[in-house]
């Protein structure tokens, strides 16, 4: 079987001598050999460095991703080396072929490692690397001509344009690799924003401008390498902008939106607001809407657009300390000295109260059952939760009281009787 195979491929050849071609395969497959070699060489050494660079720039450690770095170092090492080794002698077709299925192998196997280590679908790094692999080696061994007038020649005219299968295939194999590349700069970019010096909003906003330029220069390279006229593109752009105007204000304005607030910094990620029914603290401002996570879990949404033209108040908008009111009252026989003591120490025993501004203890009123207090505290995380503070606070409180007998009084109530029939008994039941 391979002597016919061998026989082939020679008679493609028939000038050249047997002895010539044998002695340059033999050599293409050493070089091959060593190509492969030396990309094992560089993968065990400089793959796990590779993998700290990734890991330490993008934010993202994983064994998976690990392993993927050094395939695709060892696999990019084969075939750039043999791609070197191809260009640097006028080989005989055997060994071209030789060079040819190693590069396509490993450029192929490259591409699928590349696509799914992004995390797209599998399917698709398998069908982008065969797609890869097929086109190299057909390329390499020169009847990638044939293949392209067969594509070519399947479609359909629109017009005066035509829509061939080659120019779809075309399409979709560039699409998929800058994106996949867009999305590996996205993940660079976005870890190096996070962990810079810049507030929660300079960094969405940073964020958020990096992913429209990565993905806005991925556009434009994909319509320059397909040779698409960007001229080409006016004819839509009057119907393109009216169909923003009509049907896309809401989202055009709520983009805007969300852009203004990061830029003014009136509301950042972390900040605790209270908007109509709405209070949490905000856990992300996205493209249309602003996440308000609740002490109950809940997530409102909340149009950007709202939050410009609604009154919002910000508990952290210049900085995080909050002051905290808690009403108490007391029994008209308690000691009044001891009870504003006894307050001002349960506040000093909850962690979360600050020791500056101190925390002070006000008499507001005469109340028709008891003398009214009110505690007045800081803190300086409101986004840990106030009810639970409140609560934290009343229960040292209800202690202190306990231990000291001072009396939190309760409402009562006298019934004083006018009358009582002259014969008779009268009885009364609580019902």
């Amino acid at each position: 079987m391979m002597q016919d195979i061998l026989g082939y491929i020679e008679s493609l050849a028939p000038d050249t001598p047997r002895n010539v071609q044998y002695i340059e395969s033999a050599v293409a497959v050493s070089l091959v050999a060593l190509a492969l070699l030396s990309g094992w060489f560089l993968s065990k050494y400089i793959g796990p460095k590779l993998r700290h660079i990734w890991e330490t720039r993008a934010g993202y450690e994983s064994d998976l991703a690990g392993r993927r770095i050094r395939d695709m170092t060892r696999r990019a090492t084969t075939f750039i080396l043999s791609g070197f080794f191809l260009s640097i002698w006028d080989w005989q077709l055997i060994p071209q072929v030789v060079f040819a299925l190693t590069i396509a192998i490993t450029m192929g196997l490259f591409t699928n490692d590349l696509i799914r280590g992004v995390r797209m679908p599998d399917w698709l790094g398998t069908v982008m690397g065969l797609t890869v692999f097929i086109t190299a080696a057909l390329g390499l061994v020169g009847n990638i001509d044939r293949i392209t007038i067969a594509l070519e020649r399947v479609g359909l005219d629109v017009g005066t344009n035509r829509i061939s299968l080659l120019a779809v295939v075309t399409t979709i194999m560039t699409a998929v690799i800058l994106l996949a590349i867009a999305r590996v700069l996205l993940k660079l970019v976005g870890h190096v924003i996070a962990n810079s010096q810049l507030d929660g909003a300079q960094k969405v906003l940073g964020q958020k401008l990096a992913t429209v330029a990565i993905l806005g220069a991925a556009f434009i390279l994909g319509l320059d390498v397909l040779g698409i006229d960007l001229t080409a593109l006016a004819v839509f752009s009057g119907a393109f902008g009216l169909a923003i105007g009509f049907g896309m204000q809401k989202t055009i304005g709520n983009l805007i939106a969300g852009i203004i607030l990061l830029m003014d910094r009136s509301i950042k990620p972390g900040d605790v607001i209270a908007v109509g029914d709405s209070f949490g603290w905000v856990n992300k401002i996205g493209v249309r809407a602003v996440s308000v996570l609740t002490r109950e879990g809940k997530e409102h949404l909340i149009p950007n657009e709202n939050l410009m033209t609604q009154e919002v108040e910000n508990w952290s908008y210049s900085n995080k300390n909050v002051r905290i009111s808690i009403p108490v009252g007391v029994s008209y026989d308690s000691d009044m000295d001891q009870v504003i003591e006894l307050m001002k120490q349960a506040c000093v025993d909850v962690p979360r109260v600050l020791n500056h501004p101190k925390p002070v203890v006000w008499m507001l009123e005469f109340g028709d059952n008891s003398v009214n207090f009110e505690i007045r505290c800081w803190i300086k995380d409101p986004e840990s939760g106030v009810g639970n503070f409140k609560a934290a606070v009343l229960k040292r409180v209800w202690d202190l009281f306990k231990e000291h007998d001072v009396e939190i009084p309760f409402p009562q109530r006298d019934v004083h009787i006018k009358s009582l029939p002259d014969k008779g008994t009268v009885k009364l039941s609580a019902e």
